[in-house]
């Protein structure tokens, strides 16, 4: 029986016609495609991608494995998160796989919480859809074992932005402010949460 290697996502932010952080993108599906798929052609995710001409923001969606499988163009309707749930996982998501399923049964399992933040080997690590930042004495600090390095995150941690640390469950009160960072969401700052 042939092994195939599930299809990866890259999802990109395309607002008022222009495509963001495109570099960063190009450089994970590059790493991506090398160590799944061991390939060393390069595909050019720039000339690949017709940002839509309308207003707005839009969730670009690139499925790829060996080759681009689809391309498609979403309006972006963000994710209302108002509670935030700390739940214990030994999900593996190093990469961006477009095979959701565990997440999804992470927060069926946790109805209670709009989002669930993972804790894999005692340590915080990402949301489901984003990875995370905490504030304390002035910086912002980011789990130095993510499920999934970001190009966002890549990004703020080139700009230092972003300080890598180890961050527990018991230390969330030293903290006090969250963030989450992804490609559609940029850093956005959560005000008036609950974490439970």
């Amino acid at each position: 029986m042939s092994y195939t290697t599930p299809l990866l996502l890259e999802t990109i932010r395309i607002e008022e016609g222009n495509i963001y952080n495109l570099p960063y993108h190009q450089a994970r599906m590059d790493r991506s495609r090398e160590h799944l798929f061991h390939t060393f052609s390069v595909i050019d995710l720039a000339s690949q991608l017709s940002a839509p001409s309308d207003e707005g923001i839009f969730r670009c969606r690139v499925l790829y494995g060996q080759e681009i499988e689809q391309i498609e163009y979403l309006p972006y309707v963000p994710k209302k998160i108002q509670t935030l749930k700390i739940v214990p996982s030994d999900i593996d998501y190093r990469y961006k796989y477009a095979d959701r399923e565990k997440f999804d049964t992470l927060l069926t399992e946790n109805a209670d919480a709009d989002e669930v933040i993972i804790e894999k080997d005692g340590l915080l690590t990402d949301t489901t859809i984003s990875n995370i930042a905490l504030f304390q004495n002035g910086r912002w600090y980011t789990p130095k074992k993510p499920l999934l390095e970001g190009t966002m995150r890549a990004k703020f941690l080139d700009n230092g932005i972003l300080h890598p640390r180890d961050i527990k469950k018991e230390e969330m009160g030293d903290y006090t402010h969250l963030a989450l960072i992804n490609a559609m969401l940029g850093f956005k700052i959560l005000k008036k949460i609950t974490i439970k």
